[in-house]
């Protein structure tokens, strides 16, 4: 079955509920038009990729960020990150200092990304990047902001989970997505769908003749770290936008998974936690595991006693979006 449009309501659609917050989700998507149109504030000197989502939370983007990241170092660039620090309590434009910084300050996902990059917080984008732009670096890679007019885009990248999808097609609270799949896509230069062969089918049919920007396939892959995961009794917990992808890939390396514990996306992983998922893996015999967000969560102190199954994007064919790249000179 083909999605003609943002009104398309999948199968598997929450339907009853779905149609009674359809006024609140076109509210929604009517506040998101207005924002969006808005004129930019800031126009870089450099560069400005900014690689987002429709959907609230879970797609993939970060890995995305990292991956185009060591991607455009490995072509000889100095590409720096921008981000507005979710889950951190910065306000103005701050350097991310892996060894000054916690997630509490900068947020769990800029933690993650500057191991890689410099990169920078702050809830005014605009001023942010203009404090990156100053510092040398020749490209702008905006973690988040597809919806976001403030600085002005030379490459939008919109990124989606293909085993989710879009989902019902409708904008939250009746639908899980911040805009239109055709509006949003409308000011995209290129999509990327994230997962394996199957997921990327299923989405094909789903969503085929929605896409009218190039589209580049890619999935996610644990790194190769030299880790033997097969028969390993572990338990597992992951506060991410789909927990149940990193139980799977777990469990596709041979992993013995004698509990797994979903957690919130970026929930804070407190001491009364963290000793209470260590007591519990006592109790089953099993060693703690979790993901490489989640591991920059926890306290120094505990840091040792967990195991990380760290992921890399993996993107087959990057001539189109290399094509996207030699026009902005990179």
């Amino acid at each position: 079955m083909k999605a003609p449009g943002y009104w398309y309501n999948p199968p598997d659609a929450p339907g009853f509920m779905a149609h009674v917050l359809t006024p609140l989700g076109a509210a929604y998507a009517f506040a998101t038009a207005r924002r969006v149109a808005r004129p930019p504030r800031f126009r870089a000197e450099v560069p400005v990729i900014c690689v987002g989502n429709l959907n609230a939370g879970g797609t993939g983007k970060t890995p995305a960020v990292i991956s185009l990241v060591q991607h455009l170092q490995a072509r000889g660039r100095r590409p720096a990150v921008i981000s507005r620090g979710y889950g951190g309590t910065a306000t103005d434009p701050t350097e991310v200092r892996e060894r000054r910084h916690t997630p509490g300050d900068v947020g769990d996902e800029p933690l993650l990304v500057a191991a890689f990059t410099r990169t920078w917080v702050g809830r005014d984008r605009a001023a942010t990047a203009r404090l990156a732009v100053s510092s040398g670096v020749d490209a702008i890679i905006m973690d988040d902001g597809h919806q976001n007019p403030d600085v002005a885009k030379d490459l939008s990248i919109v990124i989606v989970d293909a085993g989710q999808g879009f989902g019902n097609g409708r904008s939250i609270p009746s639908g899980p997505l911040r805009e239109p799949v055709a509006r949003g896509l409308s000011r995209a230069d290129l999509l990327i769908s994230v997962g394996g062969d199957a997921a990327q089918r299923h989405f094909g049919d789903l969503w085929g003749t929605c896409i009218n920007v190039p589209w580049v396939r890619a999935s996610l892959e644990p790194l190769q770290t030299g880790m033997d995961w097969t028969g390993l009794r572990v338990m597992a917990f992951a506060g991410i936008g789909h927990p149940e992808k990193f139980f799977s890939t777990l469990r596709r390396l041979g992993a013995d998974i004698a509990r797994a514990e979903a957690l919130e996306d970026h929930q804070p992983l407190t001491q009364t936690l963290v000793t209470r998922l260590e007591n519990e893996a006592t109790l089953l015999g099993a060693q703690l595991v979790t993901t490489e967000k989640d591991a920059v969560r926890l306290p120094p102190e505990f840091r040792q006693k967990v195991l990380t199954l760290p992921v890399r994007m993996q993107i087959p064919d990057w001539s189109e979006i290399d094509r996207f790249l030699a026009r902005l000179g990179l």
